[in-house]
């Protein structure tokens, strides 16, 4: 898949609308029972990146961003205003947010990643697009430096420690992150007389799997 390691313009995505969407199947049984299943082990993310838009030079950075990506083509980075960092929105980042691994003595290579808890329940997801300069990591509650203690593959989300952590250490990690999306259409239907009368087009935007 051909993706751009640019990113949609923060302030229009900030007026957007948009989350994470689930597929389960559900089948009725004959008691009234169910049966649930999910064929997605990780949800997708989906966007309207028209809701964001407040002016024509708006519209027209949207249809150049849009030109650009030649529609579906290609790929982007998307901030998501809801969940963007590994803390709760209120906080600030801290290189303890998110465990991402234990040392075995040998691993160097960590995946960035968000765990989402509630009612004793899980679910990882993993962050492959961090911001540059954003990631902060610890290795037994001790934070590490770059380029000293770590390096980061910001198109990957991948930490690599200099040394291994010790056997038993647990690697923590916390940073903002961007999803990676794509255009969910080949068209862009605006008119000025509508756009000043209110009428904003619908954008879809939607996660890729990478």
């Amino acid at each position: 898949m051909s993706f751009h390691e640019v990113r949609y313009p923060v302030r229009m995505s900030l007026g957007s609308s948009g989350g994470p969407e689930r597929r389960t199947e559900i089948v009725t049984l004959v008691n009234g029972f169910e049966e649930r299943n999910s064929p997605w082990a990780h949800a997708r993310r989906r966007y309207d990146a028209g809701a964001g838009m407040r002016s024509l030079d708006d519209l027209a950075t949207l249809i150049a961003f849009f030109e650009a990506r030649h529609g579906q083509l290609h790929g982007f980075r998307w901030k998501d205003w809801a969940d963007y960092k590994t803390c709760l929105p209120s906080q600030p980042i801290s290189a303890t947010d998110q465990v991402i691994g234990t040392g075995d003595g040998v691993t160097t290579a960590f995946q960035l990643s968000k765990t989402y808890a509630s009612g004793g329940a899980t679910y990882t997801r993993v962050l492959r697009k961090p911001v540059a300069d954003s990631v902060i990591v610890a290795v037994g509650g001790v934070v590490q430096t770059l380029p000293a203690g770590f390096t980061v593959a910001h198109t990957t989300g991948i930490i690599t420690l200099n040394l291994p952590p010790a056997l038993g250490a647990v690697v923590t990690a916390g940073c903002e992150f961007d999803v990676p999306v794509r255009f969910d259409t080949d068209r862009i239907i605006a008119s000025i007389a509508s756009f000043q009368a209110g009428e904003i087009p619908a954008v879809p935007v939607i996660e890729v799997r990478i």
